[in-house]
């Protein structure tokens, strides 16, 4: 095991630089938790590395519901100036909330608290840019005109963010803030969607559907940028991927499995199975667990809202079973697919077969 005085003699002797030195020793403590005693192939994922994480994100909780409540207090008693409190709040939250993500996120390395902070920092964006750039009287009477620009500018916000603490849920929030920009633009160009359907059936009225498809496609290219150029999973990369494949996959399952159960007939049931069966193709190819969970998960909702209970039951039964069994025989299979794979497919920047 190569040790901090090895590190100090290959710096000293010209072998490596202070600033490779460094990034080594991060690249150490990045994999150490996540991948630490994980067996060959696994997929690395962590919420938090040990109770002291969940210590902080109490004591960050408990922070940002006190903040609030003050925040709320003083806001009553200074009604005629409420926009400018609300701006001058957020502003003293950024600038807290940015020294707390300095010291736990790139200082400390941890990750439980690097997500409530960014959920905490998207959160008083969204809060600040809303009370400054929408209309709340417009909003009240159904007109969300005014919307679009403070989410987008909390967009640009966690952007910010991402780029300073390339925090990996921090990409996950951007996706989803993007998909909520674009569906209130298409609702004030087009109309607002009838209902949830209309948000993933292709043959709905309006560009919803297209737009969740579109933007699937687009978070799913970006996880898969992020998984090629870290095929053995080591660096914070791999976790980019991660969770932005958690965005992608229900969009895409979503948008086109909707569309072909709203068909009639024994052929879209056959072509809803054979989408299905594609997109486990696929996540076991790709090597994301995450990715395929969004088609099992919709399957299991779709039947227990759908069919009779004893058919839902047994789908839900037979589902639990292909579960069990792919997670029993996950390498073997992918080992097989990845054989039948064209030679010109870059199989060498996806997750070795083991």
């Amino acid at each position: 095991m190569i040790d901090r005085d090895d590190l100090r003699a290959a710096v000293a002797s010209g072998l490596l630089t202070e600033k490779q030195t460094a990034d080594l020793t991060a690249l150490a403590h990045s994999r150490k938790g996540a991948r630490e005693d994980l067996s060959a192939g696994d997929e690395p994922f962590e919420l938090f590395r040990g109770f002291n994480e969940i210590f902080i994100m109490v004591g960050l909780g408990i922070l940002a519901a006190g903040w609030v409540g003050i925040t709320a207090a003083f806001s009553g008693r200074v009604n005629d100036t409420l926009l400018t409190h609300s701006a001058m709040s957020s502003i003293v939250a950024v600038v807290l909330l940015w020294l707390l993500s300095e010291y736990f996120i790139r200082r400390r390395r941890m990750v439980g608290p690097a997500i409530l902070l960014s959920l905490l920092f998207g959160a008083n964006a969204l809060v600040g840019f809303s009370a400054n750039f929408s209309q709340p009287f417009m909003v009240m009477r159904d007109d969300y005109s005014s919307l679009p620009l403070p989410v987008a500018l909390a967009t640009v916000a966690m952007a910010v963010f991402w780029v300073r603490f390339r925090v990996p849920f921090a990409m996950a929030m951007i996706a989803v803030a993007l998909f909520v920009v674009a569906v209130m633009i298409a609702a004030i160009s087009n109309g607002s969607p009838e209902g949830v359907s209309s948000l993933f059936m292709l043959s709905a009225n309006g560009p919803f559907a297209w737009i969740t498809l579109a933007l699937g496609l687009l978070v799913f290219g970006v996880a898969m940028y992020f998984d090629m150029s870290d095929p053995h999973r080591v660096t914070r990369r791999s976790a980019q991927g991660f969770w932005l494949h958690v965005v992608a996959a229900p969009a895409l399952v979503n948008t086109v499995g909707l569309t072909l159960l709203a068909r009639e007939g024994a052929g879209s049931q056959a072509m809803l199975l054979g989408f299905l069966a594609l997109f486990a193709i696929v996540a076991i190819i790709i090597d994301r667990r995450s990715f395929l969970i969004a088609a099992i998960g919709y399957v299991v909702t779709l039947a227990l809202a759908v069919f009779e209970i004893d058919a839902a039951l047994m789908v839900v039964f037979g589902l639990g079973v292909f579960l069990l069994l792919l997670g029993a025989f996950w390498e073997r299979i992918r080992a097989r697919l990845l054989l039948l794979l064209p030679s010109f497919m870059p199989l060498d920047r996806l997750p070795p077969s083991h």
